[in-house]
């Protein structure tokens, strides 16, 4: 398919604009960088606390986050979290609860923090009937404990360790049944628990008569240290410029070694303007994050790539002196292509950034800031760069030739 036959773009004569955007981009996301000092890590990178909970009812945020800074938690993101499901199987109605290490700063105190978290849930929706345990945020071992106390089953007879394995058993089925994600870790009625492995009528009434249903689940929790953060940043580093230099191995293989600079320059320029968008809009950088700027490098390389082969091919059967132009034309040869990929990897992940929800946001964020930087930066960056060095080149030949003589 082709969306221009046959173009005539003096592509080269027009680079200087295209390259003072993306010297005042740089520049611009440089200065936000040092004015916010360094750049807004998420949980994972700095360390801290996660705890995902999930809610019957739309949460209360500003309440929650009230009630965490009464408990002395301050510094504290509350966010909502998309694709999972909500009781019943209806909409998700999650938020992740981060703490970060001003308020977390040991293993104790991360801990601690996840458990003034439960404590403010507790305290802003109720702690349930007085003697009662909160089934939905209750353990298998907890199920298991009050279950052989009451002993609705008449284990006992049978011996400690016979009822020990068989509350054991009927205390994970019921858990697994509660956390699976029909059920969103959320029960609405003890009736629902009917036809789960192991589970009788008595076995209902001894739960109804000590647990009770909260509005509310935490389904999941994660605490990051900070060497665990610390170390995560370093990889992510060491990996984004292992990637960078395996593809200046491959394309100085492939081409030349000037293609390769030219194309690692401009996959760095992609990745410097990404990070610089996230620094202006406050944007944290988290491990999705670090994967969508792999996936870029590789995307603006693939894009560099089939122009410079462009190129080559055209150099081996034109052998035009006049390279600039050269250039132009295997721009203009490959520019349908350019726009049908880049239009619908654009719009893909538009869609992701539009619709994907709060868990890939910062992913496909990342992604439309870089398909675009780096489908203008294979044009405007790594080709001028190629012919740069290539005029170099031709002049110090002319040069040399002229000294000769």
């Amino acid at each position: 398919m082709e969306f221009f036959h046959e173009p005539k773009i003096d592509w080269m004569e027009i680079k200087w604009y295209f390259i003072s955007i993306s010297i005042a981009l740089i520049l611009t996301g440089i200065i936000s960088i040092v004015v916010h000092r360094g750049l807004v890590y998420g949980i994972d990178f700095r360390g801290g606390t996660i705890v995902n909970v999930n809610f019957s009812q739309p949460p209360k945020v500003d309440a929650i986050r009230h009630e965490l800074d009464s408990l002395g938690l301050h510094n504290e993101t509350i966010q909502g979290v998309e694709g999972t499901q909500g009781l019943g199987g209806g909409k998700s109605n999650a938020v992740m609860i981060g703490l970060d290490l001003k308020t977390t700063t040991s293993s104790a105190s991360l801990d601690a923090g996840r458990e003034t978290i439960i404590k403010a849930l507790s305290g802003l929706y109720g702690n349930g009937p007085q003697g009662k345990t909160d089934f939905n945020n209750a353990s298998p071992q907890t199920v298991a404990e009050q279950l052989l106390a009451d002993d609705p089953l008449g284990m006992s007879i049978k011996g400690l360790d016979t009822a020990t394995k068989t509350y054991q058993d009927i205390a994970g089925a019921v858990v697994n049944f509660r956390n699976a994600p029909a059920q969103g870790g959320l029960l609405e009625d003890f009736n629902s628990l009917r036809g789960v492995q192991g589970v009788t009528p008595a076995i209902i009434s001894a739960l109804e008569k000590d647990f009770y249903l909260s509005s509310y689940a935490v389904t999941n929790t994660k605490v990051v240290g900070p060497k665990v953060g610390s170390d995560l940043r370093r990889q992510a580093l060491y990996v984004t410029l292992a990637g960078l230099g395996a593809m200046l191995i491959y394309i100085w293989f492939r081409f030349e070694l000037i293609y390769g600079v030219a194309a690692v320059v401009a996959t760095f320029h992609d990745v410097i303007i990404t990070l610089g968008f996230f620094s202006l809009l406050n944007k944290e950088i988290s491990l999705t994050v670090i994967a969508a700027l792999l996936t870029l490098v590789g995307y603006s390389m693939n894009d560099t790539i089939v122009v410079f082969d462009r190129i080559r091919e055209n150099v081996q059967a034109t052998k035009r002196a006049n390279f600039p132009k050269l250039v132009d034309h295997s721009i203009n040869q490959t520019l349908s292509r350019t726009i049908l990929t880049s239009g619908l990897t654009f719009l893909a992940v538009m869609s992701l950034f539009l619709f994907g929800g709060e868990v890939i946001h910062g992913f496909a964020f990342a992604l439309v800031v870089g398909v675009i930087v780096g489908t203008y930066s294979s044009i405007f960056i790594a080709s001028p760069i190629v012919v740069y060095f290539n005029q170099r080149l031709a002049r110090e030949g002319m040069s040399s030739r002229v000294k000769a003589a």
